[in-house]
């Protein structure tokens, strides 16, 4: 299993925290998903050979906030 921190722009409540949440376990491969609303952030442990962090970025995206791969 890898693990990804990724900066998250755009949240504002726990709906937003929930919906992201929600987005990243349906992904396959997402072992687990959790979001911080207070740092920005969200922690995603996940099988590399299925997923790669840029789809998970990506699906962030989709929910409709901006995300990037922490440094």
């Amino acid at each position: 299993m890898g693990k990804v921190t990724i900066n998250i722009t755009g949240m504002s409540c726990g709906h937003c925290v929930n919906k992201i949440e929600t987005a990243l376990k349906e992904q396959k491969g997402v072992g687990k998903a959790k979001v911080n609303l207070k740092k920005g952030t969200a922690v995603v442990k996940y099988n590399e050979s299925i997923l790669t962090s840029d789809k998970i970025t990506e699906v962030v995206g989709e929910v409709g906030h901006q995300a990037e791969l922490a440094n």
